[in-house]
């Protein structure tokens, strides 16, 4: 790679190293490196002026008021520099890894803080620069910046390269259910291919295809259809797509045993949970006292809440895959609760 220099730039000058912009498809990071074309110092100049105290003389009101404001200037400026002083130390802790690390153990640490190469970080590196008394340090430094922006532009690469092969992934999932001619109709003329949409994902799945960036993408994808309005076909099919995803991923752990004894309610939530959503009302109207099965209302309500509660714990907070399973079980539990509306109305008439 070619030699580089840098130099501090302002910090109203540039936008941030890490930038996100989403298109109708997928979202993509851009990144934007500060590469100044040479050190230079950023030392700031303070002139202070002497005041000479003529003679004591009483404070008006007036002079108290003009005091207390000072002093509340005072203190949020030192409030600022005490922020700015411990920014500064952060940094610099940081530079100091990052120059004696050997090159695995940089990569490492570009990866774990990369989004602290802001315009900060590149101004504060240009003034220890500024400062070296030798040429070689001065060489360090500008070695340092070229291999961690380096760095940090593989990973945005990888990132965008992600992006796309979750799109791909996608597209190979939906491709049972789009004909030659790429039109979306819902559900499939041919109710085979909806099977083989379902096999896709169940393959993928196992395979370790849908992870977080799968889902992101579906959701961008659905996100875009609703606000596009003029799509329903594709709206329905990116909504069956994350039914499935739920389905198969909580399917995979059943409560439904307690030793030798089977819990009802658990083991109705469990095939519902397997089953298409088409077919809910059923199982709910066979399942539970107010149609024709054994199981009460409550205690239904009470398994459907425990799962959510287990889903919640054992997922990472705020993940697509937290609020695609909690969403899925949700919507059993709204419409169980439809359901007994529907039914205790009838039997009170």
């Amino acid at each position: 790679m070619a030699a580089k220099t840098f130099m501090a730039m302002p910090l109203t000058s540039s936008p941030p190293l890490l930038s996100t912009s989403s298109s109708s498809s997928h979202a993509r990071l851009e990144v934007s490196f500060h590469c100044p074309g040479g050190f230079r110092s950023l030392l700031m100049r303070w002139g202070i002026g002497m005041y000479g105290v003529m003679g004591l003389r009483p404070f008006s009101s007036t002079s108290l008021k003009d005091l207390n404001r000072r002093r509340t200037l005072i203190c949020a400026a030192s409030q600022d520099a005490e922020e700015a002083f411990k920014k500064t130390v952060e940094v610099d802790r940081l530079i100091d890894k990052l120059r004696d690390a050997n090159p695995k153990e940089l990569q490492k640490l570009v990866v774990e803080n990369v989004l602290a190469f802001n315009e900060g970080f590149w101004i504060r590196l240009a003034a220890r620069a500024d400062t070296c008394k030798s040429e070689d340090d001065k060489k360090d430094y500008e070695e340092l910046a070229i291999s961690v922006m380096s760095i940090v532009d593989c990973l945005v690469h990888k990132t965008n390269e992600k992006i796309d092969s979750a799109t791909d992934i996608l597209k190979g999932i939906l491709n049972p259910v789009v004909d030659e001619v790429e039109e979306i109709t819902w559900p499939p003329r041919d109710p085979e291919a909806l099977k083989q949409m379902e096999r896709e994902v169940i393959r993928r799945e196992q395979e370790g295809q849908l992870d977080e960036g799968f889902l992101a993408e579906v959701n961008a994808q659905l996100r875009q259809a609703k606000e596009d309005g003029d799509k329903p076909g594709l709206e329905a099919m990116l909504q069956k797509v994350l039914q499935l995803y739920a389905s198969k991923v909580l399917s995979k752990r059943s409560y439904a045993k307690k030793g030798e004894e089977v819990l009802k309610a658990e083991e109705l939530l469990e095939t519902i949970i397997k089953a298409p959503e088409e077919k809910w009302n059923k199982l709910l109207i066979n399942g539970m006292t107010v149609g024709k099965g054994e199981i009460s209302p409550e205690d239904f309500y009470a398994v459907t809440k425990k799962r959510i509660e287990r889903t919640l714990i054992r997922t990472e907070g705020g993940s697509y895959q937290q609020r695609i399973l909690t969403e899925y079980l949700k919507g059993i539990e709204s419409r169980a609760e439809e359901i007994v509306q529907v039914l205790q109305g009838k039997q009170q008439q």
